[in-house]
């Protein structure tokens, strides 16, 4: 991986930091390269069984694109008239988002300071969000006069409903921690200074957990979303056979008749 994006795997837990704190963790072309790759690799190792994505520093989640190393795209775009710049939606942010969507494992996302336009998509993205009491999001996108992208079109609708998603976008402003925590943006709020252990505790917690269970709840809320009731019904009968003919169902059973705490294998 690039400096900019680190990557650690430890005890089952990867974890993934944006690395720019001195540009807000902007994403330039050598991070979303290097956070591409980052979680599509937590995604498919199967030593992996909980993500943790966060970022260095204390004033920025993610701000989004770096629009210093835009500007210079834009106009070399103007040049040889490609339009190659605005194909990072579909060479960056599409894969990561599906990446951390999809992965077969429950994604936190510690957020530490702000987080806008893909920043705010990728914490979207998650499963999990955890808030410093000092953070705040913003979609940022008709500031700069763009369009949604990272998947906000999909996930903020869903998130807040879609009339409150069409006012931030229209009218994008800073929300604060507590305002998100009410919109169901943060799924919990918690002191600056014990973000990274809370966050930390929560996704390890998890990684110790029944992952294949959580794989299918991950699948199953995501096909409920666009399929009707009859549909996710079937799909909820597919999933649970495949959840009760996991190891970690009988480990479940066996500790709970047992009164003992049980350790899960992922499997």
């Amino acid at each position: 991986m690039a400096d900019t994006v680190l990557y650690e795997v430890s005890d089952g837990l990867a974890t993934i930091t944006l690395n720019r704190p001195e540009a807000m963790n902007a994403l330039n072309i050598e991070t979303k390269v290097a956070l591409r790759e980052a979680v599509r690799s937590a995604a498919a190792d199967d030593a992996v069984r909980a993500v943790l994505l966060t970022a260095a520093g204390e004033r920025a989640f993610c701000v989004g694109q770096d629009l210093k190393e835009h500007i210079g795209l834009l106009a070399a775009d103007r040049e040889s008239g490609s339009g190659r710049t605005m194909s990072t939606v579909s060479e960056h942010y599409n894969p990561i988002v599906r990446a951390l969507a999809g992965a077969p494992k429950p994604v936190v996302a510690a957020v530490n300071g702000v987080a806008a336009g893909a920043g705010l998509g990728f914490a979207l993205a998650a499963d999990y969000r955890i808030v410093a009491d000092t953070a705040a999001f913003n979609t940022s996108f008709a500031g700069v006069a763009l369009t949604a992208d990272s998947g906000i079109s999909w996930t903020l609708p869903r998130v807040v409903g879609p009339g409150r998603a069409a006012d931030l976008l229209l009218f994008p402003r800073s929300i604060k921690a507590r305002e998100a925590y009410e919109l169901g943006i943060a799924s919990r709020v918690v002191p600056a200074a014990d973000l990274r252990a809370e966050a930390e505790k929560t996704a390890r917690t998890l990684a110790e957990g029944p992952t294949v269970a959580y794989a299918a709840m991950k699948e199953a809320v995501g096909y409920g979303l666009t399929h009707s009731l009859s549909e996710t019904l079937d799909k909820e009968d597919e999933l649970q056979s495949r959840a009760g003919s996991s190891e970690d169902h009988a480990i479940a059973v066996r500790a709970f008749v047992e009164k003992a705490k049980p350790t899960y294998l992922g499997r």
